[in-house]
């Protein structure tokens, strides 16, 4: 009777967990489809925006001339954009290249590298030589391509939002691997960006494509301190009570990895700036629910959120074992209904675009990836600040 209840105990207190994570996903699906106008763009005002493009280039010697080149296409007043690329340990022959182009190429030599310091050197720079201030800041990675109305389009928008989130999107699908992980960025847009703007809640930052008031960045940036600036920005935007805006018409094509090698490095610098954002946040969250921020306190579950891979491999192996031990009893099915609910949250959250039967094939590498995934968890450090870099391709 004992191991009965124990047996019991334990099911019941996995299918909590694992359902909780499970029924978030579910609920940001449902919401972006929730129907919404898309971004009205309306007529270009008379007075046009300015702003500041950042590109921190980490060793990106195989990209970045082509990203940089394809940006200053833009169909905006050149006077009304600048131009900053941080070579970070980059070869001479690429800064050569870079410095022919009408940019400003800073040159840092950090002790230790990271996104998070390429920022704030940019900043310091350029408030050093700089004699106006531009309304606003531009953050791209160095493989990101743009269409030649980029800014054109930021601008009719950005003086409504604070801060912008554009729809950072795959513009590689080489194999799989990569086009999984073009799969997964979607899927994280639907829940974490579109289908939380769709009901009033702050879109998620993704690390390029990010659009600030160059006056909050200014004011801001310094407090960066991790491998994952990204989320800091984000604890730092939901403590302040920002809105975070997802221009989901505004696209910028992003390089995927398509190699197993390069996924586990992405997905361990994933990992580590959830566990590390999570205990960043956690000392302000009873501060967050006394005064009722809900977007602080949303910020704080997504880091506690178990990750989807492995809810697609937990909750599968769960349901077979609770079939084999409780056969078709209430324990055995409530694994069956949360595996069918998990299933058609992720399909909804898949754009139609992409669905299809490739993705049947598709679904055969994720129990390598989640393999991988798995071995990450014995490297994350929470006191961890190195820069985990992965590689891009020509």
């Amino acid at each position: 009777m004992t191991g009965d209840f124990i047996i019991h105990f334990i099911n019941i207190l996995l299918w909590c967990i694992i359902a909780a994570s499970t029924f978030y996903v579910c609920f940001f699906s449902i919401a972006s489809i929730i129907p919404h106008g898309k971004i009205c763009f309306g007529e270009e005002s008379s007075k046009k925006s300015s702003f500041l493009i950042l590109f921190p280039a980490y060793k990106e010697d195989a990209v970045i001339i082509n990203s940089v080149k394809t940006f200053l296409k833009q169909q905006y007043p050149e006077d009304l954009y600048k131009v900053l690329v941080i070579s970070d340990h980059m070869e001479d022959v690429t800064n050569h290249q870079l410095a022919s182009f009408p940019i400003t190429l800073l040159l840092p030599s950090f002790t230790k590298s990271s996104k998070a310091n390429a920022l704030k050197y940019a900043i310091d720079s350029y408030n050093a030589s700089a004699e106006k201030t531009p309304d606003y800041i531009v953050i791209l990675d160095a493989d990101n391509i743009v269409g030649d109305d980029f800014l054109a389009r930021l601008d009719r928008i950005a003086q409504k939002d604070e801060v912008i989130q554009c729809h950072r999107t795959a513009k590689n699908s080489d194999n799989e691997i990569a086009a999984l992980d073009g799969l997964s960025e979607e899927i994280n847009n639907s829940i974490f960006r579109r289908g939380h703007n769709r009901i009033g809640m702050s879109s998620a930052l993704i690390g390029s494509g990010m659009c600030f008031s160059y006056q909050w960045f200014n004011d801001n940036v310094h407090a960066l301190s991790s491998a994952v600036e990204d989320r800091e920005l984000e604890a730092i935007l939901m403590k302040q009570r920002v809105f975070i805006r997802y221009a989901e018409d505004i696209l910028v094509m992003d390089e995927k990895v398509d190699s197993s090698d390069n996924f586990q490095r992405q997905r361990l610098r994933w990992m580590t700036g959830q566990v590390q954002t999570f205990f960043l946040m956690i000392p302000y969250l009873p501060l967050a629910i006394i005064h009722g921020n809900i977007n602080y306190i949303d910020k704080v579950i997504q880091q506690a959120l178990i990750p989807r891979s492995f809810l697609l491999l937990c909750i599968p192996l769960f349901t077979i074992v609770s079939m084999a031990i409780f056969r078709w009893s209430y324990p055995s099915i409530m694994w069956i209904g949360l595996l069918l609910i998990l299933v058609l949250s992720l399909y909804i959250a898949i754009p139609k675009s992409l669905r299809s039967k490739a993705i049947i094939k598709k679904i055969f590498y994720i129990p390598e990836l989640v393999w991988r995934m798995l071995k990450n968890t014995v490297h994350i450090r929470t006191d961890n600040k190195e820069f985990i870099h992965t590689t891009h391709h020509q």
